[in-house]
Formats: structure tokens, C-alpha cells, sequence
């Protein structure tokens, strides 16, 4: 059986052609406490449409194939 971090990484492994195709990409950091901690980059990583990219895609995909994460969070906004 995998574990949860395993399952989230696959989610982002199916995301990232999304935001590669856009000029950016994500990078899965850690998974602590039921919160992913993610990094944009290239073009995603000061996007205006980050937010909403992440919220409401990411974080959606993310929690419908893992529903103990209740956060997703972009390390860049933590800076």
C-alpha cells in the first residue's frame, strides 16, 4: 500500500505537464502535520494566477486523492 506521501506525489507527477506546458513547474518539498509544502517555479513561481492555480487546482486535485491533507502550501509565500 502506498503511503500518503507517495500519493501526493503522484498527484503532482500528473500536474506538472499542466504547468510545464505553461513555462513553470512544482516541486514537491514536504508533507508534515496534514500540510504539503510545495515550490512553484519557472514561470508558475510569480504567476498572478498562482493563487488561484493553487487553491483551487493543486490543493482540489491534492485533497480528492489524499484526503487527509488539509493544506497546500507554496514555501515562497512562507518567505
Amino acid at each position: 500500500m502506498k503511503n500518503i506521501e507517495d500519493k501526493i506525489k503522484e498527484v503532482i507527477d500528473t500536474l506538472r505537464p499542466f504547468l510545464i506546458n505553461d513555462g513553470g513547474n512544482i516541486e514537491f518539498v514536504k508533507y508534515e502535520n496534514n500540510i504539503v509544502y510545495i515550490q512553484m517555479m519557472g514561470a508558475c513561481s510569480n504567476c498572478e494566477m498562482l493563487d488561484l492555480t493553487l487553491k483551487e487546482g493543486i490543493e482540489v486535485a491534492i485533497k480528492e486523492e489524499v484526503p487527509e491533507v488539509k493544506e497546500v502550501i507554496n514555501l515562497k509565500d512562507m518567505a
